[in-house]
């Protein structure tokens, strides 16, 4: 099978192991003796939704929060959709709806949550004296500093009345079942949508040490709800929670061995490399560039003909002042490895994001292939105003794939020629 061919199957086979109707089911109990409520929110949110009415049937209700152009049908469960990665009023309204109903369970019912990556800022709800505009100027800085996915979600854990475990304190005495898809390095629990239903041993104090680290100014509003410490986020042990459990039901490194599976199936040896990279995009280019080149020439510390994998949440830094094209971490970071390798005639690579959307462009990621660069577009330009979408589409490489209603977070794969 050709370098492309085998990239695009491994990274499918990812998105079919990330496919919560493949894996959900497993993981639902019985109904309970009252009421079945289904709250959730995140790129996956709606998918979700159609596997749990596809399970249970009515009578259920409930209502979940995706991104614009994400939604699914379904009978039962209510889908709204908002805005991401900057949340809107439409989120925030959709957010409250999901407090509210949260507060009217009791002890018979069963909370079940559905949470996604992009939770965070679909069910976007700022702490009261905090405005829409306020918090919308605070994410588009979190996102341009290059602050990474813990350090943005602790926080917006601190700022929220959804997040940081509140949803699932509002439902108490209901018991919850979180059910949940990591898109964060570790799979921590707390950083998945910003954890409305987990405990958050993360504290206020982190939170303000974080926006003094990235230099971020802060209004008056913000500030006071950090000095007020009544909007602490709920901790481990907080009895409202007592009743709370929770199961990870797709992971990025599940996803990583099923494309390994697949690249394997076809011939070809596949190293998964780690499932938690972070740090800037474009420095993870250069890297994993040099261990490709390595590999070609010394055959170290893998033999060609093969496949590396890696996963995780890279991070794209914006200063006041540049210049910036149409960019998203995926295609910077396959700038920066392309520049590195050159057009190598035995190196191919895929970049996307698992859930269709690199940025804020509704481009998936890229592939870069020998004889890249010599097709004339200026990669280092490019890259110099982290232009990278403008750049692949120029060169007819940019990969689409429309809304994959799942979201598992970066997937790379890198093939390595004899």
């Amino acid at each position: 099978m050709a370098p492309e061919a085998l990239l695009r199957a491994a990274f499918q086979a990812a998105l079919d192991a990330a496919d919560p109707k493949q894996s959900l089911a497993a993981h639902l109990p019985p109904r309970p003796r009252g009421r079945l409520v289904v709250l959730g929110a995140g790129k996956a949110a709606a998918s979700m939704a159609q596997a749990v009415e596809a399970h249970y049937g009515a009578p259920l209700e409930g209502l979940v929060v995706t991104r614009y152009g994400h939604a699914l049908p379904t009978q039962w469960i209510e889908v709204v959709e908002a805005a991401h990665p900057v949340p809107d009023a439409a989120g925030l309204e959709a957010a409250q709806r999901c407090l509210d109903i949260a507060e009217g369970l009791g002890p018979d019912d069963l909370l079940l949550a559905l949470v996604s990556g992009g939770g965070s800022a679909l069910l976007t709800l700022p702490l009261p004296g905090i405005s829409l505009a306020e918090i919308q100027a605070l994410y588009r800085d979190l996102l341009a500093c290059g602050a990474n996915i813990a350090e943005f979600n602790c926080v917006r854990r601190h700022l929220s009345r959804s997040q940081g475990g509140r949803l699932a304190a509002a439902a108490h005495p209901a018991p919850v079942l979180g059910l949940l898809m990591s898109d964060v390095p570790g799979d921590d629990a707390p950083a998945i949508a910003s954890g409305p239903v987990v405990a958050d041993a993360s504290t206020i104090a982190d939170a303000k040490a974080i926006l003094a680290h990235y230099k971020i100014d802060l209004p008056a509003s913000i500030q006071a709800a950090l000095d007020n410490p009544e909007a602490e986020s709920v901790k481990p042990g907080d009895a409202r929670l007592a009743r709370v459990q929770t199961r990870m039901i797709v992971t990025p490194q599940a996803a990583l061995e099923a494309a390994a599976k697949r690249i394997e199936a076809l011939g070809v040896k596949a190293h998964i490399l780690s499932d938690r990279i972070e740090g800037e995009a474009r420095d993870t280019g250069a890297v994993l560039a040099a261990i490709a080149l390595q590999v070609a020439a010394r055959g170290q510390p893998f033999a060609p003909p093969c496949v590396l994998l890696s996963g995780g949440e890279t991070t794209v830094t914006l200063r006041k002042g540049e210049e910036t094209g149409r960019g998203g971490r995926n295609v910077e970071f396959l700038l920066a490895f392309g520049l590195a390798v050159q057009d190598h005639p035995a190196i191919t690579a895929l970049a996307a994001d698992t859930d269709g959307i690199d940025g804020i462009e509704e481009i998936a990621g890229a592939l870069w292939r020998p004889g890249t660069l010599a097709r004339g577009a200026d990669a280092a330009k490019a890259l110099k105003r982290h232009d990278g979408h403008g750049f692949f589409q120029a060169v007819d490489a940019a990969i689409v794939t429309g809304p994959t209603h799942t979201n598992v977070n970066d997937f790379r794969a890198i093939y390595i020629d004899k």
